[in-house]
């Protein structure tokens, strides 16, 4: 038997990407066959950096498997596409995809993720950029570890703030650190949408937009206005949480955003002085989750006290410790969320939004 397409094609059919659930067979632009030496080109549609080496070993050695094939030559690079956004709406002209971090509730880590989320995916790639929609309680200039105004060049449009080599744009940037937020919701809203929509943000694959909790004013606007590729939902295991989680999760179905999937945080806490992992939150909430409502299950992050220090001190887990265990978690679980993005139809529409409310109350 000798090599030819048809066999290539049918081995890489049988080699399944984890972030996905597709066989690469799919995402493959060429094959070559010169004899028993064969050589494959593959796109993945998310960043990858972190895994393109073993993946490349993976496919080689499944096609050199083959009697048939001496020789295997592997490619593998990415390319994120834009991606369809709720309604009639349209991206931003600069920005491929915007990526929302929710939650039901307050306190499960969803700040902490957004961040970590954001800085891992530029780990694995990417054009990043994270917009802090808390307008209550903007906590991603202390996370981020970056302080002082954004400067406006034309008096009009807002330069971001940088921090980790990432664009931030954040309402912290604007008031004082005791100063309250003493607005009602409508004026919330126009703070919000006015910041992101005025902000010079550059050319990006995905803007992580870290969300209030709950679903009030500003979530609904944001996902009726704003155009999202798709929303993370994070919880913990408490009964309590999984049941507000439940909320965002139906708040964003009735908007039409997609959900990518749920990342359960503080699923076990790891003691400091012996290393004990325990389930001191309860156990196998998030997967529960998943499964009662066919959403993907991104990954579980541990309660550590270096996540909270490290965010605490503007240094975030996965730049301060790139080779942990816990920054591999955060880059396993950025690669399953924009891979379960990239198997969402694609935006050819010409069209583009600008996000723009009049009104915005003075800062």
């Amino acid at each position: 038997m000798s090599a030819d397409e048809a066999l290539v094609r049918r081995i890489l059919g049988g080699v399944v990407d984890e972030h996905t659930d597709r066989p690469l067979a799919e995402v493959t632009r060429a094959v070559g066959v010169d004899g028993d030496k064969v050589s494959v080109d593959i796109q993945l549609g998310y960043p990858a950096a972190g895994i393109i080496g073993a993946l490349t070993g993976r496919v080689r050695a499944a096609l050199e498997a083959d009697p048939a094939i001496a020789a295997a030559s592997v490619s593998i690079a990415t390319r994120i596409h834009v991606h369809k956004v709720q309604g009639s709406l349209g991206p931003l002209p600069t920005v491929k995809n915007i990526i929302v971090v929710a939650s039901g509730k307050g306190g499960v880590g969803k700040s902490t993720v957004s961040a970590n989320l954001a800085l891992a995916l530029m780990a694995e790639g990417a054009k990043v950029g994270v917009m802090d929609a808390d307008i209550y309680g903007p906590s991603q200039p202390t996370m981020l570890g970056v302080h002082g105004k954004p400067a406006s060049p034309d008096g009009k449009s807002i330069m971001p703030m940088e921090a980790h080599g990432m664009p931030v744009m954040s309402i912290g940037f604007l008031v004082e650190e005791d100063t309250p937020m003493i607005w009602r919701g409508p004026m919330v809203t126009q703070a919000m949408m006015q910041l992101l929509g005025d902000t010079r943000w550059g050319q990006l694959d995905y803007m992580v937009v870290d969300l209030p909790p709950g679903t009030g004013d500003i979530q609904l606007t944001l996902a009726q206005k704003v155009p999202v590729s798709g929303a993370v939902i994070v919880t913990t295991p408490q009964d309590i949480a999984l049941l507000d989680a439940r909320k965002a999760l139906k708040m964003f179905e009735k908007v039409e955003v997609p959900v990518l999937g749920i990342v359960e945080n503080m699923a076990t806490h790891i003691c400091s002085v012996c290393g004990t992992e325990e389930a001191i939150f309860g156990a196998g909430g998030g997967t529960w989750m998943s499964e009662k409502y066919h959403v993907p299950y991104l990954g579980s992050l541990p309660l550590d006290i270096r996540i909270r220090e490290q965010t605490d001190g503007g240094n975030p887990s996965v730049v301060a410790m790139p080779d942990s265990e816990i920054a591999a978690r955060y880059r396993l679980i950025a690669r399953n969320t924009t891979g379960r993005l990239s198997l969402q139809p694609r935006n050819k529409s010409l069209g583009f939004s600008k996000v723009s409310v009049d009104g915005m109350p003075q800062i």
